[in-house]
């Protein structure tokens, strides 16, 4: 892509605020809060110092090599095409089932504007729409998702403003909140075990960064971009979930908190203000599409590096800038899933949804571990840019970390689940890969039963014209063999008198005399 086009850090600082703040930090960080407590402040600020060696690991190697695949691609150079292959299939496989639940989710919203709709119908008619805005190109997309993305920030902003003003007293008549309920909480209500069973929702609600990689082959002057962004990811989003959860926790207990209500519509309803709860709710639909968009985005790009690599089938392949078989296959595999949502029993569909968050996971292992080889190997990127401080101990440190909150899954209510699909998904595509891999070395047996296939008239008229131009040939070749025979029995004599010259000096210097 040339250098003067592309997208901007500011282009794909928004993609990924796109991806990371949805559903899982409006909804979903309840479950931290009310496991952790006022200490989950802790746990977001470990999870950002974690998003930033991950995120640094993959721009140190994207500034060597913005390669399409990104993580997948820089994998399978270091360690191999099967890691390359179960990292991006498992990848996209979770997130493929992770964005047909988020489409479930959104139709649950809509349903209360629009009842006369069925739940399929509306799930299936967002699938559609975020597969035909993907169509439109990066160009068009990085705009869109950066309105989006800015109505969510804006919204996030607006709460603290307001939770300052209660907080303050700065609304009329209205007493001020002051400490409030965290006045009566407890630091570390769990303990030391509450924060570490918080950090894997906390690290979901960071989840969805990596889209910086997989947009850097199609941004403009990566080797600069790409470093700047992920600057103001980090910094973004560390500031804004900190800032939140500091004026959240004053407004509501912690113990009260629940995943099926966002905890800033608690605080603001509890506080007498749910006319900004309703709005809040409005958000939480924009987020999740913009969530949806950005991810579409993402597997899309997953998808044709895979094919790219030979590990898809040829006809995913695609050859502009916008993977447009991509897009619509993995469009296609939305809405498989939405309606396995509908199809399977709930308990069935809820373990196979669980695996999305256990391929975030297993991707971010990947990128730390990958790194850490590709800079013992390759040292620091060109003109000595390197960004992660203390290696190669930051990086074992950041791979103890997502293996231990990969561990931890089982403990946390209704991800263990997705530990054991997780695993049961590399296991599948484990096989895949086997089996593939024994196909391909079985092509000569493929082509031995190609020759005992019947042949058309026009295919056996074809091998009768070449077996005539061979016969024809044949006299020349004959002739060729015989003057090669008659070179190679001459050199043989000469070779032969060299040899017994050696052999007999007296007999040589005789000859001279």
């Amino acid at each position: 892509m040339a250098q003067d086009k592309g997208l901007s850090a500011w282009q794909l600082t928004m993609l990924a605020l796109g991806t990371v703040v949805g559903g899982s930090f409006f909804l979903g960080s309840a479950i931290a809060i009310r496991s952790a407590g006022p200490a989950v402040l802790i746990s977001y600020l470990l999870g950002g110092g974690l998003v930033y060696l991950i995120l640094f690991s993959l721009s140190e190697m994207t500034v060597a090599d913005p390669a399409p695949g990104s993580f997948r691609t820089y994998s399978e150079k270091m360690y191999g095409p099967l890691l390359g292959f179960l990292v991006g299939w498992l990848y996209w496989t979770g997130l493929v089932l992770a964005m047909s639940s988020e489409a479930i989710a959104v139709s649950v919203f809509l349903k209360v504007w629009v009842p006369q709709i069925s739940l399929p119908v509306l799930g299936s008619a967002v699938i559609i729409i975020v597969t035909l805005i993907n169509l439109l190109g990066v160009d068009r997309l990085s705009k869109l998702e950066s309105g989006l993305a800015a109505i969510k920030l804006t919204a996030i902003i607006g709460f603290i403003v307001l939770a300052f003003a209660l907080i303050a007293g700065l609304f009329p008549g209205r007493p001020p909140v002051g400490t409030g309920e965290i006045a009566g909480e407890r630091l570390l209500p769990g303990g030391i075990a509450g924060i570490a069973g918080s950090m894997l929702i906390v690290m979901f609600t960071y989840a969805g960064f990596e889209t910086i990689g997989l947009a850097a082959s199609e941004a403009r002057d990566p080797h600069r971009t790409v470093p700047r962004a992920i600057t103001y990811t980090i910094l973004g989003l560390v500031g804004l979930y900190t800032a939140t959860i500091i004026f959240l926790l004053p407004l509501v207990p912690t113990a009260n908190l629940t995943e099926e209500v966002s905890p800033l519509v608690a605080a603001l309803t509890r506080n007498g203000l749910g006319w900004a709860g309703s709005i809040i709710n409005i958000v939480l639909v924009t987020a999740i599409l913009s969530t949806m968009l950005a991810a579409t985005f993402g597997i899309a790009r997953m998808v044709r590096s895979l094919a790219e690599e030979g590990h898809a089938p040829n006809w995913l392949k695609d050859k502009g800038d916008i993977p447009y078989r991509g897009i619509i296959f993995s469009g296609v595999a939305m809405l498989a899933g939405l309606g396995l949502g509908f199809i399977l029993p709930r308990r069935i569909y809820l373990f196979l949804i669980s695996s999305g968050g256990f391929a975030l996971l297993f991707a971010y292992l990947i990128i730390v571990v990958t790194h850490y080889k590709f800079r013992r190997e390759y040292g620091c990127p060109p003109k000595g840019k390197c960004q992660i401080p203390g290696y190669p101990y930051t990086s074992w440190l950041a791979i103890i970390s997502l293996i231990a909150i990969i561990a931890s899954m089982p403990l946390i209510p209704g991800q263990g689940s997705g530990l054991i699909a997780g695993l049961l998904l590399i296991l599948f595509f484990l096989i895949v890969y086997l089996v593939k891999e024994l196909v391909g070395k079985k092509r000569p047996f493929n082509r031995f039963l190609e020759q005992l296939r019947p042949r058309t008239s026009m295919e056996f008229a074809k091998e009768l014209s070449n077996l005539e131009k061979e016969r024809l040939n044949e006299p020349v070749k004959e002739e060729l063999r015989e003057m090669m025979r008659k070179e190679i029995s001459e050199k043989e004599k000469i070779s032969e008198m060299k040899t017994e010259e050696l052999s007999n000096p007296e007999r040589k210097k005789k000859d001279n005399k």
